[in-house]
């Protein structure tokens, strides 16, 4: 209980600088990049202090730093964040392409005094990892900075996580991680298993791996799994564009939620560097053919894709083709709308394994008359346990339909047999009638109108931006 009081009154002194800071002008997401860089260079003058050593050269240390103010301050903080982005190890990765976004000295004092306040690198992994997460999270609630866009809802991770069920011994990597939800989850889910020593050192060093293009996303998720105590001399994650920077690595499981839409302008065709790829512009029909590449013969794969991936002609359907041939893609999770921070998105969660043929796709539909929104009816995680008791993880054999044609048609689990599938043209799962009624109070409507409203007004901002800020 203390604990919790503890990691409460963190997160309230935490937000309340953010509070400040944007009433300056400095974003959530700036702070908390900001806040990152000065928890590590805190963390390690703590860790020197107890005789441990420092992984930060002489002159960019935080006792450098501590001491300053004014002008001054914010010159040697630039300094150190230009030194430490050189590095090439765990250092460098926390501070990948480091700059300032606090240039008013006396809002980066505020920020390097609230730090100095606590002693973080003796508090409990969980704990202070807890914290991070809290603040990772929130700063994903906040729609006009875009960073739900690498938040996942960790309700769904955690179902996700349950029934793929990484070991202890296996390898899982999330090519396009965020701020490493999954990779933190399977962490969790894995290190209960074994208390043997060096399976518990492997697990720590070796069985995870994670990769963002962005530079922001890399050193959000190398903090928090370091703030877990996991890759304290080497991140397991790095800055790279997974679907041009072939590898020959294989994973045993890979659980991810790639970015949809087609690639940014300007950036390198995928076809050019992944000649074996069906040629496509669609992100997510590209990352599921790298996902596919990836993974190890009886490897398993849990990933979150937009209904065109089950849907689509032309290259998308070559794609499913190759994914039913020598995937056994066993089970479909439809989600419901109303679950990410871009309203309207229609997905689903894919399981498959490599190695065998798709006889029977089971199906398990959480979407037709689910009505979820961020504001006021979050998903949660027991929202899912009944799927993830119906997959029987571990033990599918078992599995059994809560569909019946005349008992109850409207069940949510449903096989569709080898013969079903083969005679189809697409993956769209389609069988529950339920004549909806909108049963939302006018309070819940507003609300839903508001975020939409909000969405609205996020993506003029951000046109206004890329055009220059010309007025309309």
């Amino acid at each position: 209980m203390a604990n919790q009081k503890t990691e409460g009154a963190l997160l309230n002194k935490v937000w309340n600088i953010a509070n400040v800071l944007a009433a300056a002008g400095v974003g959530f997401t700036d702070y908390i990049t900001q806040l990152t860089y000065i928890l590590f260079l805190k963390m390690d003058d703590e860790k020197e202090e107890l005789g441990l050593g420092s992984s930060i050269p002489e002159g960019y240390k935080w006792s450098d730093l501590v001491q300053l103010s004014g002008t001054d301050l914010v010159d040697k903080y630039e300094e150190i964040l230009e030194e430490l982005s050189k590095d090439d190890g765990l250092i460098g990765t926390i501070f990948t392409k480091a700059t300032n976004k606090i240039d008013r000295p006396v809002m980066l004092k505020k920020v390097i005094d609230m730090v100095s306040e606590e002693n973080w690198y003796m508090m409990e992994g969980d704990f202070k990892g807890a914290i991070y997460e809290g603040i990772l999270e929130k700063n994903g609630q906040d729609r006009k900075s875009g960073a739900g866009q690498y938040f996942t809802p960790r309700a769904l991770i955690s179902a996700i996580v349950d029934v793929v069920d990484p070991k202890i011994t296996e390898t899982v990597a999330d090519p396009c991680c965020g701020t490493g939800g999954f990779l933190l989850a399977a962490y969790e889910h894995m290190r209960k298993q074994s208390k043997d020593v060096e399976k518990q050192k492997f697990l720590k060093n070796n069985a995870l791996y994670g990769a963002d293009n962005t530079s922001l996303v890399v050193t959000l998720a190398s903090m928090n799994l370091y703030l877990h105590d996991i890759g304290v001399n080497k991140s397991p994650i790095a800055y790279k564009d997974s679907l041009i920077e072939t590898t020959d690595d294989l994973y045993q499981v890979v659980m991810t939620n790639p970015p949809f839409g087609t690639r940014p302008q300007g950036s390198v065709e995928v076809s050019a560097n992944r000649p074996e790829f069906v040629k496509t512009t669609d992100n997510q029909v590209n990352f599921l053919q790298h996902i596919m590449s990836i993974i190890k013969t009886g490897g398993r794969v849990g990933v979150v894709l937009p209904d065109s991936v089950l849907t689509d002609a032309g290259a998308t359907a070559k794609v499913r083709e190759k994914l039913m041939k020598d995937y056994n893609l066993h089970t479909i999770l439809r989600l419901p709308t109303g679950i990410f921070y871009a309203n309207g998105i229609k997905t689903n969660v894919l399981f498959f394994e490599k190695g065998e043929p798709t006889k029977d796709i089971w199906v398990y539909d959480y979407r037709t008359g689910v009505k979820h929104t961020m504001a006021t009816k979050p998903m949660t995680r027991e929202h899912l346990q009944e799927f993830v008791d119906c997959y029987c993880s571990g033990h599918m054999q078992d599995r059994k339909e809560t569909y019946d044609a005349d008992a109850n048609p409207n069940g949510r689990w449903r096989r569709f047999t080898e013969e079903d599938v083969k005679a189809r043209e697409d993956l769209n799962f389609k069988w529950i009638d339920f004549t909806e009624e909108d049963d939302r109070s006018v309070g819940e409507i507003l609300d839903e109108m508001q975020e939409e409203a909000d969405d609205i007004s996020a993506t003029v901002a951000q046109l206004k931006e890329l055009l220059g800020g010309i007025e309309f």
